[in-house]
């Protein structure tokens, strides 16, 4: 006892946890508000993979809209900023044209902390259409934990913190919080003709779910449509398949959901198996990247690489009629081929040719799922690249803006690759053809591209006018699972030739003046980049007369004149019209003739195949390359033989 009180012993009570605090995986919605500026707010999600070695995280910022409320004068409009995306209804799906930033997040959590806060690095690069990015700082915020407000599902996973720029100055407040265990989220709708299936699963246990679970997608796929009317032969055009896919697929608003439409009929024109339309934001409805055809009725060759599937009808094949299925909504997310593996983006003919029978033969030599750098540019890319209606097909870059330090490419010396305009002076209005030649000048055979075409998906270009504007041009549509690379002898060549008419940017050739025109060839090695390039200079020519300015501001301003003379078709009206309008000008119709030649010497739906007027068409002033000669000799072979004999003996001349 001390002091007239009792000793007591300590009370000493149970020790206070530690309590670790990690990031949830998922994605979350994000609130970007700049400081001193009340009319500007950005919403989008940031999205976190969690792996083995800690996390990996991206996101995209969309600017929010002013709201302007008139009231009755003389009282001024009421304006503010339009509501937040609500947090209860998920993942957000904003409009394109408010696509603001790619989030390039440098620094996070990896973990867990036993602190209430972790620091979160990252850097904005701004987005401009059609493919121009800025990078407008790094940045940090300490992101704190705190209760969600109401909706969000995850009260316990939302976070604020003040962002600050490199200099330490507060620029503004960033919240996030969690929303869903998946990324990102889509919608696949498959329509079919009668007769034709719908490639909904690989009939061994994998189908859309499971091929998108693993990269943290989610896919609601459905059928819609089982009874397209069949098109006006036994197999589909490019301008057919677009003109059902406009017509049969389900009411979409990009803006409100990302839409990819799967057209299943029996045989396509262009490619055996599947093919992707790309239209660069230039066609009717001007969205790139929205859907996609595949012909339920190829038959596979019944030679010994195609393993168990030899000869058979390759909708009756669920495991090749589903990969390519895949394979081609892969390039309508943006995916180019990749040979890293047997998996989604690499082609039929490869994966076939890889196969190891009797152990291990085509189609079992299949891996039904994306290879790992595609997978991170599924999770990871900006959402303009992945989403239709985005960028257009073979804009997407990992460097562009850059989201991972990988990326490197090497050029091949001795392979040779040239470029030669048709003509090298062309009236104003005028397509402008050029002839590509790929030589292996190298003291080996060499696997490179053979197909070198605007409907491949290896080559692109720019045109650069004489005052220094760069305009671009890249395929129009993209017959993505045939083979692209064979083997080029030594001292062999591959020749095609290109009709440039417009790019992402418009006309290629808008005023009489000097042009250079840069072809660059694309491919892989083992996963590397390659990349050749030539040029060749032409001029454009101004007007002669008052009608012929008439028809080239036609031409030059109408972006469905791209599509009808690619497509074919009746359905772009506006292009149809001014492909009539250049055929009544003098200075342009050589230039035109053979494109309406083309297009109605082949059936559309219920519209016959005109042979005879469309022979008619090629005279001796006709504008061709030799690849369109050919072409049309073979369109011609039916044609009754006095006229057959007259139209060849120009196409022979030429």
């Amino acid at each position: 006892m001390a002091d007239g009180l009792p000793q007591l012993d300590p009370v000493i009570g149970p020790p206070i946890p530690f309590v670790f605090k990690s990031l949830k995986a998922g994605c979350y919605l994000v609130n970007y508000k700049p400081l001193n500026n009340p009319l500007k707010a950005f919403d989008g999600t940031i999205r976190v993979e969690g792996h083995t070695n800690g996390k990996t995280a991206s996101g995209d910022l969309y600017n929010r809209p002013v709201r302007i409320i008139p009231r009755p004068f003389p009282q001024p409009p009421i304006i503010g900023l339009g509501s937040a995306p609500n947090p209860a209804q998920g993942i957000p799906i904003l409009p394109r044209n408010q696509y603001t930033y790619y989030i390039r997040i440098t620094s996070i959590l990896e973990f867990a902390t036993a602190l209430n806060s972790f620091n979160l690095g990252y850097e904005l690069y701004k987005y401009t259409a059609p493919n121009t990015w800025v990078k407008e700082g790094s940045f940090t915020a300490k992101m704190v934990w705190m209760t969600a407000p109401p909706g969000y599902p995850s009260p316990k996973n939302y976070l604020e913190g003040d962002v600050k720029n490199t200099a330490g100055n507060i620029v503004g407040r960033l919240k996030m919080g969690w929303i869903s265990n998946y990324l990102r989220k889509a919608i696949v709708e498959i329509d079919t003709v009668s007769g034709s299936e719908a490639p909904l699963n690989n009939a061994a246990g994998v189908d859309w779910t499971t091929v998108f679970n693993e990269v943290g997608w989610d896919v609601h796929t459905y059928c819609s449509s089982t009874n397209v009317s069949q098109a006006s032969g036994n197999s589909w055009s490019d301008a057919e398949m677009h003109t059902a896919m406009l017509a049969k697929r389900d009411a979409a608003n990009l803006d409100n959901e990302w839409r990819y439409h799967i057209l299943s009929v029996k045989n396509l024109d262009s490619t055996p198996r599947g093919i992707m339309y790309d239209n660069g934001g230039t066609d009717s409805n001007n969205i790139p990247r929205e859907g996609i055809g595949i012909a339920s009725h190829w038959t596979i060759p019944n030679t010994a690489e195609w393993g168990l599937v030899a000869g058979q009808r390759s909708g009756a094949s669920a495991k090749t009629f589903f990969r390519t299925a895949v394979h081609e909504i892969g390039h309508a997310m943006g995916l180019l081929h990749n040979t890293v593996n047997n998996g989604f983006m690499n082609t039929t003919d490869v994966i076939a040719a890889s196969a190891t029978p009797p152990a291990n033969p085509f189609p079992n030599n299949v891996i039904f799922s994306y290879a790992d750098d595609d997978k991170r540019r599924l999770r990871h890319y900006p959402d303009i690249h992945v989403r239709p209606g985005g960028t257009a097909f073979g804009a997407a870059s990992m460097s562009n803006p850059l989201i991972s330090p990988l990326d490197e490419s090497f050029n091949l010396d001795g392979i040779q690759f040239t470029v030669t305009p048709l003509l090298e002076t062309i009236p104003l209005g005028a397509p402008v053809r050029v002839h590509i030649e790929l030589k292996n000048g190298m003291d080996q055979d060499m696997l490179l591209p053979s197909n070198l075409t605007l409907k491949g998906g290896n080559i692109k270009g720019t045109v650069v006018g004489s005052n220094g504007q760069v305009r671009t041009f890249s395929p129009i549509i993209i017959c993505m699972d045939d083979e692209q690379l064979d083997i080029l002898k030594v001292g062999k060549s591959i020749q095609s030739d290109l009709t440039l008419l417009r790019g992402k940017e418009g006309a290629l050739f808008p005023n009489a003046g000097m042009y250079t025109i840069q072809v660059i060839l694309h491919w892989d090695v083992d996963g590397f980049p390659v990349e050749i390039k030539s040029s060749a200079t032409v001029m454009v020519t101004p007007v002669v007369d008052e009608a012929h300015a008439i028809a080239a501001m036609k031409t030059l301003s109408t972006p469905d004149l791209l599509l009808t003379l690619a497509f074919g078709g009746d359905h772009l009206k506006d292009g149809v019209e001014a492909l009539h309008v250049a055929l009544k000008n003098k200075t342009l119709r050589p230039h035109f003739s053979y494109s309406e030649s083309k297009r109605i010497a082949k059936p559309y739906f219920k519209r016959k195949a005109d042979l005879k007027k469309a022979a008619e068409m090629i005279t001796t002033d006709t504008v061709m390359s030799k690849t369109e000669v050919s072409k049309a000799k073979i369109l011609f072979k039916d044609l009754e033989a006095p006229a057959k004999k007259s139209v060849n003996s120009i196409l022979d001349a030429k």
